[in-house]
């Protein structure tokens, strides 16, 4: 009998799966809307989509992130990707397992949709690379701040004439090796040593 996915995960592909979630999704993360508001762009009536708003909810995928005031004194929701945090370094395996969980899910819904956009005829860019290199911590480290300073530079100085773009790297140390020793105290000569 094989593993059965978590009621967590489940919830995710039960969300992830109508093409008009992963619509709704994408649009969502470009930037927080309304139901309203995402009514007006997919064509449809802001009441036929709280069910799909609601199993996105569901998925752990969106929150609602503010209510806003509407004439006639109304509020409505506006919905915002949810924010998931990295794990401290000192997070156990199983928030670590969480984390990176959502942010694959996240990841995936994207690929999906642009995936179904290029089916529709839209360009799309999709670029996914998985590679295993070699590389000193020096070089690691270089090429982490690059990638750092890259996405930061973006948030910041948005290209005016770019396309919202998800950007997911990871680096993972693949070898054991000795961890370093952060209370290394020099060698004491014992007696009758000379230093």
């Amino acid at each position: 009998m094989g593993d059965r996915p978590s009621p967590r995960l489940r919830a995710v592909h039960m969300a992830l799966a109508d093409p008009l979630r992963i619509h709704l999704l994408e649009l969502i993360a470009a930037q927080p809307r309304s139901a309203r508001e995402l009514a007006g762009l997919t064509g449809r009536q802001p009441n036929r989509l709280y069910h799909h708003l609601a199993k996105l909810e569901e998925g752990g995928l969106i929150e609602v992130a503010e209510y806003r005031r509407m004439p006639g004194g109304k509020a409505e929701r506006v919905y915002a990707p949810v924010t998931v945090e990295p794990p401290a370094a000192a997070a156990s395996p199983a928030e670590t397992a969480q984390f990176l969980s959502a942010v694959l899910e996240a990841t995936r819904a994207d690929i999906i949709a642009a995936s179904q956009a290029q089916e529709s005829g839209e360009h799309r860019d999709i670029t996914v690379t998985r590679s295993v290199v070699r590389v000193s911590e020096r070089r690691l480290a270089e090429f982490t701040a690059g990638v750092e300073e890259f996405i930061r530079a973006a948030q910041d100085h948005p290209d005016p004439d770019g396309t919202w773009t998800t950007v997911l790297w990871a680096a993972v140390d693949r070898q054991d090796r000795p961890a370093p020793s952060a209370t290394a105290r020099p060698r004491q000569a014992r007696p009758g040593e000379r230093e």
